[in-house]
């Protein structure tokens, strides 16, 4: 009776959960740019559906292929250049970019429609994205609410740069495992500021991480108890330890990486140091 009574606890957990409903036969149909040469969706404008808004060259779509049930999928394409990389834009792209997103993911949050509101952004083969060319995705779940998730511990660190309303931080208990870079801010008005440390992380990533052998990594954007959250993951293939056991890890010398960064890209200004 006891073993029955833990297989329903699992159960109710599952359902408590609330997990979101993937639809393959969707998914089959969606083109892949960044596996496979074919023609990329986005730079055809003229052939884009269910256009929501645009801003310069910025365009925010209605997702072509919804592949999760109960949910309104938005893409963001960042630029109209399908090669250029986020690491390496022009400071006004990046912010007219960051402004666009955040006034479009805030602008969902407000829809009573949706439980929660996802906002993320893949890059790289082992990213989990299709399309190489460069975009943001801002989904609105239905009946899933993501914050239910969230351990305000994913996003305390090694401070790498910190004042009274920004840091940025190397995880010290991330959410899968090794390198995870956290960007906590209260002010929308220091987006400027926390575009150029996403920036910044991105391009140390792709050029100085692990000796620049990493061509990946996400992105994931949060508002949770009245705090913004950036979370910015180099990805490689995740490990088995956390696959199959659950178990986290960080490498032990995050001073190489926090030194490193210091140097390089956070070298101002040095009121942010600790």
């Amino acid at each position: 009776m006891e073993y029955v009574q833990t297989l329903r606890n699992v159960v109710i957990s599952l359902s408590d959960d609330q997990i979101l409903h993937f639809n393959p036969m969707i998914a089959k149909e969606k083109p892949n740019s960044v596996h496979h040469n074919s023609l990329c969706p986005f730079c055809a404008k003229d052939q884009l559906d269910e256009i929501i808004d645009t801003r310069d060259n910025m365009i925010l779509v209605k997702n072509k292929y919804p592949v999760l049930e109960e949910t309104f999928p938005t893409v963001l394409i960042e630029t109209d250049e399908c090669q250029s990389e986020l690491a390496d834009y022009a400071l006004p792209h990046l912010y007219n970019l960051m402004a666009f997103a955040f006034e479009k993911w805030l602008e969902m949050e407000n829809n009573e429609r949706f439980k929660s509101v996802i906002f993320f952004k893949n890059q790289g083969p082992l990213s989990g994205g299709s399309i190489r060319h460069p975009h943001m995705q801002i989904i609105g779940l239905e009946k899933v609410d993501y914050h239910d998730n969230l351990k305000e511990e994913f996003f305390v660190g090694h401070r790498i740069i910190a004042s009274d309303t920004l840091e940025v931080n190397l995880s010290t208990h991330p959410m899968i495992g090794f390198t995870e870079f956290n960007i906590r801010f209260t002010d929308l008005d220091q987006l400027h500021e926390v575009a150029r440390s996403v920036q910044s992380i991105c391009h140390y990533i792709l050029n100085r991480f692990n000796g620049g052998s990493c061509r990946s990594y996400n992105i994931f954007f949060y508002h949770w108890l009245d705090v913004f959250y950036v979370k910015i993951i180099p990805r490689y293939v995740t490990t088995p330890l956390y696959v199959g056991f659950g178990l986290r890890q960080t490498y032990n010398n995050p001073e190489a990486i926090i030194d490193d960064l210091r140097q390089h890209y956070f070298y101002q200004p040095e009121s942010l140091r600790e």
